[in-house]
């Protein structure tokens, strides 16, 4: 992997429309049209937007427009080629453009690496980051995408083992570059993080130049209260992923298990404002992960 990418993600509503479509499925048409390497829609758990009108899958009468993110990661020409495309379908949601660095780039700092596999792979790669040290990892499950520039539908009653999945993980650069030679052939991404705060313990605090800041709370399934305080003190919007395996910190990969009587699964939260508006959310996020999770803040270098 020697080549710059581009990462495209849209927050948007699991019911917005265009049209006499689905906004989700129009976006997955379009990736699969362009021939996208890959790209993952993910349905969120919990968040809002804009309007700050709360979706939640913890109650039936929030649950019918679950918040959806599609990230779509190409090289800077086909990720370019389809925006015009993407933005005709209309004001839904917020879209962001990330570049997303090599791995032959300079790995001295934090670092997020990214990998993307499919359904079978997801929780053996996590794994493999845990032997390795890294800080943290969390897989997310995809219900739709595109591999290689091919269409990749989960189904009812299929294993929907090709359908992509997100390995997200936050690491020092030197023990995430000793990891990269044993997952070479997969489509991995690597950017810059600034690492906040980790298991409680404060490391520095958000503040980084640009028009937008994204600011990423991993901890366990323990959101909605952060999501409603986040809701009271007027923050642009946040969207909770939940994973279904992962770990951070000295703690084994863990996930949802059979017969399990409560959820132990990672969820990440994430939410991009001004850095004036972050600086608000961080200090609710900090009375939030007094004890634990991993919080992180990375430059968003332009909105669409």
């Amino acid at each position: 992997m020697s080549q710059e990418r581009l990462a495209l993600t849209t927050y948007f509503g699991e019911r917005e429309r265009v049209g006499n479509r689905f906004v989700a499925d129009a976006l997955l048409d379009i990736f699969e049209r362009h021939g996208v390497q890959m790209s993952v829609l993910l349905r969120g758990a919990e968040g809002f937007g804009a309007k700050h009108h709360l979706r939640s899958d913890l109650l039936l009468t929030l649950s019918e427009d679950l918040p959806m993110v599609s990230v779509a990661v190409d090289e800077p020409a086909r990720i370019e080629g389809l925006l015009d495309e993407v933005m005709a379908l209309g004001r839904h949601g917020l879209v962001t453009l990330e570049r997303a660095g090599a791995a032959g780039a300079d790995l001295q700092d934090e670092v997020k690496l990214t990998v993307y596999a499919g359904r079978q792979e997801g929780v053996a790669v996590c794994d493999l980051l845990h032997r390795h040290g890294i800080a943290g990892a969390t897989v997310l499950l995809g219900v739709d995408g595109t591999a290689h520039g091919e269409r990749r539908r989960a189904r009812f009653f299929a294993r929907n083992a090709q359908v992509p999945m997100m390995v997200v993980a936050v690491g020092s650069g030197p023990r995430i570059a000793a990891v990269l030679p044993e997952l070479e052939g997969r489509l991995l991404t690597l950017e810059r993080v600034r690492v906040c705060k980790r298991d409680g313990r404060m490391l520095g605090a958000p503040g980084q130049d640009g028009p937008l800041e994204k600011l990423t709370v991993y901890a366990s399934d323990h959101h909605a209260e952060l999501v409603r305080r986040l809701r009271e003190a007027g923050a642009r919007g946040v969207t909770c992923v939940r994973g279904v395996w992962g770990f951070h910190g000295d703690h084994a990969p863990h996930g949802d298990r059979l017969l399990q009587l409560r959820r132990r699964v990672p969820v990440v939260t994430v939410i991009v404002d001004t850095p004036e508006g972050i600086a608000r959310s961080f200090a609710i996020v900090d009375r939030a992960t007094r004890q634990s999770g991993l919080v992180t803040s990375e430059i968003v270098p332009r909105s669409l």
